[in-house]
């Protein structure tokens, strides 16, 4: 049976200013909660959220425990549960390939790791002697455009990253019937057409991996200040979903739920603002952690301790935590997955089977590891789980 997929995942921080959604006006209202400085407390029932679906949370909580198959030490060559299928009919022996890439945009810092990671892939791969690359410039006409015209060129395989879900399928199932295989990764497209889909877990083991945290951090009755990006996009309305869950069944008290739309300067104007009002905040849960050292900043400016705190890999948020000792989680969109498309593009070429849905491991950094992780070296925006360290020319294409 055919399996249409659902957008799960979604670009890390920063990514939200180039995303957007395909859903109508009715659609793309927030899970709950307040979206002005005058805060207001979630609906205690997640249910209502229009983006939650119990299975698929049930499923990617799941995968967090379930042990992957794969290389050691290789996450991005990793697979969880995967059914695999057969691409015989895609083989194309002897290398000097063309891969084609339609990229949804490099518009972000994450997408910009991202993309540094999978041109070193490349270059580890002699039998791939061209790599033509189109930017669609988040516009989804534009990708639409870029499609057709990789469709019709000398591409041994096709690599799309959509810009958004919905509006993108028409144009990844007229590439499909191209009969040139067709990978999809990092977004989904709601048709089962390309020979596999790679993504990490998902929005709702994102977004449940730091609200457990601040279950398990902050005291009964805490005040919890939730900071989300941008309303009505899929995943992260999946992330806020699962929060919104696990609040709901905690004693925590969510006393705001704000959008911050992905600017330090109003991130730190609105976590200020809930300090002076609240008196004090116990726990800040953020669907996206870009702007993590502001909201930080903003306790550290009012004189107070830093509270437990939902951030992300970046290395400007990792130095602070190492070097302030707060108390912290960073759930993780790994840019890792960059590099298995490629390696995906060639086993599909040289025939061997791959998962029709290649999920791929979604570690989060804890206190425990975090120190691993904190490069001095790299951009303040360089992401940890870029999965590059050991690649040739490390660490000067990704500065």
């Amino acid at each position: 049976m055919t399996r249409k997929w659902a957008i799960v995942v979604v670009a890390g921080a920063l990514a939200l200013a180039g995303c957007s959604s395909d859903l109508p006006d009715d659609k793309a209202a927030p899970s709950g909660g307040s979206t002005s400085s005058s805060g207001g407390s979630p609906s205690s029932d997640a249910s209502k959220s229009k983006f939650f679906d119990q299975a698929e949370y049930n499923r990617q909580l799941a995968f967090r425990n379930a042990t992957p198959e794969g290389p050691d030490g290789k996450p991005w060559e990793q697979m969880l549960q995967p059914e695999m299928v057969d691409t015989a009919k895609y083989a194309k022996p002897g290398g000097n390939y063309t891969l084609c890439f339609s990229n949804a945009s490099v518009d972000n810092p994450w997408r910009q790791v991202g993309y540094k990671t999978m041109q070193q892939e490349v270059k580890l791969h002699p039998e791939i002697t061209k790599f033509t690359v189109l930017d669609a410039e988040a516009k989804d006409d534009k990708q639409i455009s870029d499609i057709q015209s990789l469709s019709g060129q000398n591409c041994a395989a096709i690599i799309i990253s959509p810009n958004t879900t919905a509006t993108l399928t028409p144009a990844v199932e007229q590439a499909c019937k191209t009969g040139v295989p067709v990978i999809v990764f990092d977004r989904g497209v709601n048709t089962g057409c390309p020979a596999t889909f790679i993504h990490p877990i998902g929005g709702f083991a994102f977004g449940a991996d730091g609200a457990e945290f601040l279950k398990e951090k902050v005291k009964p009755g805490g005040k919890v200040l939730a900071l989300r990006i941008l309303p009505g996009v899929d995943v992260l309305e999946q992330r806020w979903a699962a929060a919104n869950e696990i609040f709901a069944g905690s004693e925590l008290k969510v006393v705001g739920v704000e959008f911050t739309d992905g600017d330090a300067a109003k991130t730190k104007s609105i976590v200020t603002d809930y300090i002076q009002r609240e008196g004090q905040i116990d726990g800040v849960w953020m669907d996206a952690g870009a702007t993590a050292v502001a909201a930080a900043e903003a306790f550290q400016d009012a004189g107070v301790d830093v509270p437990a705190i939902v951030g992300e890999d970046q290395q400007d948020f990792l130095r602070l935590w190492a070097d302030e000792g707060l108390t912290a989680v960073a759930p993780t969109y790994p840019t890792y997955q960059w590099r298995t498309p490629i390696i995906a593009a060639l086993k599909v070429l040289k025939g061997e089977q791959v998962p029709k849905e290649w999920v791929l491991p979604q570690p989060r950094i804890t206190g425990d590891n975090v120190k691993e992780y904190v490069k001095q070296d790299m951009p303040p925006l360089h992401y940890a789980m870029c999965g590059c360290e050991d690649m040739p020319g490390y660490p000067g294409p990704w500065k």
